[in-house]
């Protein structure tokens, strides 16, 4: 049964600092929310491909864009271009780099 809870992102449970990013996590019984920061030049493969070990990001992800540009490459070619107010869901195997902050 989901319980009512409230935390702030101001205060993460858990923090993942990469080459250029970083990942703010909070926990809930429902899930896992995280703010991401990326700097210039970010790219999912170059960044955080080293640490996963995988070909592509296999994390499945549900997001909404505050500010910036990302551009995201499926494993089967698609690609879509977010932004600012855009929400995206993106299953497992993609790549993903900054176009603009």
């Amino acid at each position: 049964m989901m319980r009512t809870e409230h935390k702030r992102l101001g205060s993460p449970d858990e923090t993942r600092k990469f080459e250029k990013g970083t990942a703010e996590l909070v926990k809930m019984s429902g899930g896992i929310i995280g703010r991401l920061t990326f700097l210039p030049g970010w790219r999912w493969s170059e960044h955080v491909k080293p640490i996963a070990k995988t070909k592509s990001c296999q994390a499945p992800h549900f997001q909404y864009h505050i500010s910036g540009r990302l551009r995201i490459k499926m494993d089967d070619g698609t690609e879509i271009e977010a932004g600012p107010g855009d929400v995206t869901s993106l299953p497992s195997g993609h790549d993903a780099w900054l176009v603009s902050n």
